[in-house]
């Protein structure tokens, strides 16, 4: 087995490094608009679908947990749903295939109005792929939190965010710094408004 020569403190300079290229302006304000759409559609009634696979479904439903019951502060719950039940997902990839796991949820749950949220450190996962799809014909606004250059999801979302990174959990560690901050950009939204 090979070890880095540089050891763990190698895994933080690379944390620190991925951080730095990706704490830019222009990344703030990308999560600066995604928030503003995703209060507006909060306020309207609509509600947040999240969606991945692996440890980005892990992070989808940690950003639903922050909003339907709390981040830093006491708040009204806000609506969000994650595809994580393991009920749909192994009926749905039995009976259909694993592709279908997120579009066949998004044509249930999705309504006009309502936002998906699709997490992929490639950006290349097919049933990513037919969920955003499935929003797109539903009429729900897509955004993309993705990696390794955006792959093919790239340009498909009415939002995206390109993480930097060359592995998957550099990657997701961005990610969810993204959702985190999405979080306290709607809770201020929302209580601006209310």
């Amino acid at each position: 087995m090979e070890h880095d020569a540089r050891g763990l403190a190698g895994e933080l300079d690379d944390a620190r490094v991925a951080l730095e290229r990706f704490a830019t302006p222009e990344t703030a304000e990308k999560l600066e608009r995604i928030a503003d759409r995703l209060a507006g559609a909060l306020a309207s009634g609509g509600k947040v679908l999240a969606c991945g696979n692996g440890g980005s479904s892990a992070d989808a439903m940690h950003f639903c947990e922050e909003l339907t019951g709390r981040f830093r502060d006491d708040r009204p719950p806000i609506a969000a749903i994650a595809c994580t039940d393991p009920g749909h997902i192994t009926c749905t990839a039995n009976d259909y295939g694993f592709e279908h796991v997120f579009s066949r949820w998004v044509h249930a749950l999705g309504r006009e109005g309502d936002v998906l949220i699709v997490l992929s450190t490639s950006g290349n996962s097919r049933n990513i792929l037919r969920a955003v799809d499935a929003a797109k014909e539903t009429g729900l606004v897509v955004i993309c939190l993705l990696g390794k250059g955006g792959g093919v999801l790239k340009g498909l979302g009415d939002h995206e965010i390109i993480a930097p990174g060359e592995t998957s959990d550099r990657i997701q560690e961005l990610h969810m710094l993204a959702l985190h901050a999405l979080v306290l950009g709607i809770e201020r939204r929302l209580s601006d408004d209310g």
